[in-house]
């Protein structure tokens, strides 16, 4: 069974860390919007550190981020970016006062690692959205669902597809995140299980050789054959390839999912994107395909 922290409510503490890369840029507006939302906002020191391209030694961001995970009166942790790194502390981290007052922890791209930990190994739900440090590049409609998402509010996303959906309605929990991460904590502690569930994925950056290598190792793995829907996000600012790969990502994930039976849906408003909406990971989401529309509901 999957937990769920307490929703926030206005007046909570919500810590703002970074356990990867370091920041190229203030986060003011990010701030700012957290402020608006009734939160009080706490800045972790790793926001502001620098060690090579990280934010602090790996020491300082798992200390960073430890102390706002024991501290009982902050009720949500999210990640000012991601970039890499994550996979380097998570095992330094210890849950156990974590565990007893659970909170969210929101964030995406290399920040999956901890969300999929926090899925595998801790049975915890958490966020997959965006971070301060691209709030001032996001849509409206991005924003407020990681709002409705921390506040606990009902949210439904509506879109139309430009790749064509396999049909089907169904209802499961949700798992997943970026490829590339997933992929990493193969075979670890931090591993999801991917049975029986609603699988969301995406990446950015990646050549589509890496984007069917992936998937193929998922399936060699048995991962994409007792799904019960596959949700693709973005996949965007691909790779150049000296020699056209001949497929798009939408085209690869087609050809290793298309023997199943199960729901597939393309373009999802989720990823590395400005339209990138909050997943509740662990949650039970009910899922409505159509050829070319989707309905996606808590």
């Amino acid at each position: 069974m999957i937990k769920q922290p307490a929703y926030l409510k206005k007046g909570d503490k919500i810590a703002i860390v970074c356990p990867a890369k370091k920041l190229p840029k203030p986060i003011d507006y990010g701030i700012s919007v957290l402020q608006s939302w009734g939160l009080e906002v706490v800045i972790g020191q790793s926001v502001t550190a620098s060690h090579h391209q990280f934010a602090g030694t790996d020491q300082l961001r798992a200390q960073d981020l430890q102390q706002f995970l024991d501290d009982i009166s902050v009720k949500a942790i999210i990640a000012a970016r991601g970039g890499y790194g994550t996979i380097r502390i998570i095992d330094e981290l210890d849950f156990t006062l974590f565990k007893i007052n659970p909170k969210w922890i929101i964030g995406f791209s290399d920040i999956t690692v901890l969300l999929s930990h926090l899925n595998a190994d801790l049975k915890m739900q958490s966020i997959h959205g965006q971070m301060p440090y691209t709030f001032d590049e996001s849509t409206p409609e991005a924003l407020e669902s990681l709002r409705k998402a921390l506040f606990g509010e009902v949210d439904v996303y509506n879109y139309s597809s430009e790749f064509t959906n396999r049909e089907g309605n169904v209802s499961g929990e949700l798992i997943g995140g970026n490829l590339t991460l997933l992929l990493a904590v193969e075979g670890s502690v931090s591993e999801m299980d991917y049975s029986n569930k609603i699988l969301f994925i995406e990446d950015v950056g990646e050549h589509e050789y890496a984007i069917d290598r992936m998937m193929r190792t998922l399936k060699r793995n048995g991962k994409l054959k007792d799904l019960k829907a596959l949700v693709v996000g973005a996949f965007n600012e691909l790779g150049e390839e000296s020699i056209a790969f001949g497929q798009s990502p939408e085209e690869v994930i087609w050809e290793l999912v298309k023997e199943y039976d199960y729901p597939v849906c393309f373009n999802f408003p989720s990823g590395h994107i400005s339209d990138n909406r909050a997943m509740v990971l662990g949650k039970t989401v009910n899922l409505s395909i159509e050829k070319n529309k989707v309905i996606f509901k808590y």
